[in-house]
């Protein structure tokens, strides 16, 4: 009987853990899904979409759905593409953030966005190109 007392404890206590591990993006209405093509990442309840093409980069920034105004500010991607590294400054560009220029967009390559909002603390999104 103790034995089915204990287990039963930990089944409960562990299905918690299983719930709060859940993709939860159905709840708030948004999720990872890209609305320009890109690779969607969601930090502090933002959804970063990278876009990566041969000839520019870009960055779209939704809040549950909502574009984000980027104006004002400023983001750095640091893209890792084999032994390869490129830093790229990206600059606003009426509701996103670009760089326009070649890029080594390959795929499985790695990028790291640092954004900066006015009045925002930087945030770090990181991505893995498909």
């Amino acid at each position: 009987m103790k034995l089915f007392r204990l287990l039963s404890v930990f089944l409960v206590a562990t299905s918690g853990v299983a719930f709060a591990d859940h993709d939860h993006a159905h709840s708030h209405g948004h999720g990872n899904n890209p609305m320009h093509g890109g690779v969607v990442t969601e930090v502090k309840d933002v959804d970063y979409e990278l876009v990566a093409k041969p000839e520019s980069l870009q960055l779209h920034l939704r809040n549950h759905g909502t574009p984000i105004s980027v104006a004002g500010g400023s983001a750095k991607a640091t893209l890792l593409a084999g032994s390869e590294k490129q830093e790229l400054e990206l600059k606003p560009a009426g509701n996103r953030f670009e760089y326009a220029g070649m890029v080594k967009a390959t795929r499985g390559a790695k990028v790291v966005v640092v954004v900066n909002l006015p009045g925002k603390p930087a945030a770090t999104a990181r991505f893995v190109l498909k």
